[in-house]
């Protein structure tokens, strides 16, 4: 069709050159599987700087996909300024009429601008459990929210969960909500190779068998209430805990060392992100306790790995785990122990859940999700392209 030409989106995409995982991943994986699956759209990235080159180099070479950067804006508060609020101006030069917001933000003047925006936002932790937060940064986030919730014409929330909480604490109305589930680099169903396998587990002294935790070693993942579940787990299965450590991390070695698991419990750190599949694929059983998440990425990360899940129930977990995987209550590690048990390789029904869990987050992977974004972002480039109806 001629007029496909003309459909321009523009996309937030401080994250996608800044940030390594969560909103930067979400990020690249939806504007490289969009630039291939519709080319027709003109996709551009609009960031304050050129970020981590690392990062930039994993966004696609594409003829429909370029980054765009303020020309005058020199440090970083100007830069800060520009996503803010001065993009919209380039928005405006550039011929967008659809903004996406990819990092739960959009820039001020957009919608009197005359330019439809679309955010995604990934959870509201920090409304629902501001304890998990420095309170000035719980304050910020806060206030950014609030500034989003009246530029934006549709929000995406990436769970039923993050919709629930949009709706209850910012008073939103729920059918300007589409809820799109995030999508999952689709390499963790790749077998690594035996000599992977075997050269991963030599590198980091993995264990022969073991239970899985990957994830931020912070208070809200909830990691030590793994710990304390592996007391009623048999003495020859180990915890590998993988993930950048935080204070609380300490904690969780203080009570290993004090209950004699020093022996049984590991932690990883800094482990490139070549050598996820070949860790995930030699454990037994992946463990997530975590209090809140807004959707848990890490979850389907294991599933498509062929690992059983043991999770918990309160937040968003359900929904990315689906309904063969096993949910505890976060606080109850002898609960937790005995799912764990009931998943060990051996165990009946466990080959059965697995295979019916991987069926299930076929949901989540890269193309369905870039589709139903592109359908909500069409709606609103259709909508900003109607004239308005000037009859009385």
């Amino acid at each position: 069709m001629n007029e496909d030409k003309h459909i321009i989106i523009g996309f937030d995409a401080k994250r996608v050159v800044r940030n390594g995982t969560g909103l930067g991943a979400y990020g690249r994986n939806l504007v490289n599987d969009l630039s291939h699956l519709y080319p027709h759209m003109q996709l551009l990235l609009y960031a304050p700087d050129a970020g981590r080159e690392a990062l930039a180099q994993q966004v696609k070479n594409a003829p429909n996909l370029r980054m765009v950067y303020p020309v005058h804006a020199k440090n970083a508060l100007q830069k800060a300024a520009w996503r803010s609020k001065g993009v919209v101006n380039d928005l405006l030069r550039d011929g967008v009429k659809v903004f996406h917001g990819l990092s739960g933000e959009l820039p001020k003047g957009a919608k009197k601008a005359g330019i439809d925006t679309v955010v995604t936002i990934h959870d509201l932790i920090f409304m629902r459990h501001p304890e998990f937060y420095h309170w000035w940064d719980a304050l910020i986030y806060k206030w950014k929210f609030r500034q989003t919730l009246k530029e934006a014409n549709r929000i995406i929330a990436i769970s039923e969960c993050t919709k629930r909480d949009i709706v209850e604490l910012g008073h939103f109305p729920a059918n300007r909500i589409s809820v799109i589930y995030q999508s999952c680099d689709t390499r963790f169903r790749q077998s690594a190779t035996a000599e992977k396998q075997q050269e991963v587990a030599q590198r980091y002294a993995l264990p022969a068998r073991f239970v899985l935790n990957v994830g931020t070693i912070e208070a809200r993942k909830n990691v030590l209430v793994a710990a304390k579940a592996m007391q009623a787990v048999a003495q020859d299965v180990h915890l590998v805990i993988l993930g950048r450590p935080t204070p609380y991390m300490n904690k969780v070695k203080s009570w290993v060392e004090k209950h004699g698991l020093s022996s049984r419990v590991h932690f990883l750190h800094n482990v490139p992100n070549e050598d996820l599949p070949a860790i995930y694929q030699q454990a037994e059983v992946f463990v997530y306790p975590s209090r809140y998440e807004g959707f848990g990425i890490p979850i389907i990360e294991a599933i498509q790995s062929g690992l059983p899940v043991v999770a918990a129930t309160g937040s968003c977990l359900e929904e990315a785990g689906g309904p063969d995987s096993i949910y505890v209550n976060a606080d109850d590690h002898l609960a937790m122990a005995k799912a764990i048990c009931s998943l060990l390789k051996g165990q009946p029904g466990r080959d059965e859940a697995i295979a019916k869990s991987m069926a299930y987050v076929q949901r989540f992977e890269n193309k369905n999700v870039a589709q139903q974004v592109a359908q909500c972002l069409l709606q609103e480039q259709n909508k900003a392209l109607t004239p308005p109806n000037n009859h009385p």
